[in-house]
């Protein structure tokens, strides 16, 4: 088995912090859904204001409202304003890994959709 990239939001924006929630990171539906992620799944986020990396699993956020929302201990790990990297990965056998192609979700400096494509082409082993 081997984990590969299978889906990325690029260069969101922080739109809320909320210190007094459980954890997670609330997603826009829509970036969601574009992405491939479903509620409960373990993403990674990487802020590039300030390297920080960290874990955590997504809730839900409004359709179409641009949220992206660090929530409990994570929202000490960035600002309002910083851009992140939202990352997923899949478990996947050799063959399977040779050929996937991550899905790339790239969003206007309002979480808005800009473009969604296949990262690049699979490379050939």
């Amino acid at each position: 088995m081997r984990i590969m990239l299978k889906s990325k939001i690029h260069r969101a924006r922080v739109t809320r912090l909320n210190i007094d929630y459980e954890g997670s990171i609330t997603i826009d539906e829509r970036l969601m859904e574009a992405a491939e992620i479903l509620p409960y799944e373990q993403v990674h986020v990487v802020n590039l204001n300030n390297g920080a990396r960290f874990e955590t699993y997504v809730i839900r956020g409004e359709p179409g409202s641009g949220e992206i929302g660090l929530n409990g201990a994570a929202a000490r790990l960035a600002a309002k304003g910083d851009i992140v990297i939202i990352l997923t990965y899949a478990h996947v056998d050799d063959e399977e890994a040779r050929h996937l192609v991550p899905r790339i979700v790239q969003v206007d400096a309002r979480n808005r959709i800009v473009k969604t494509s296949p990262a690049v082409e699979a490379l050939p082993f």
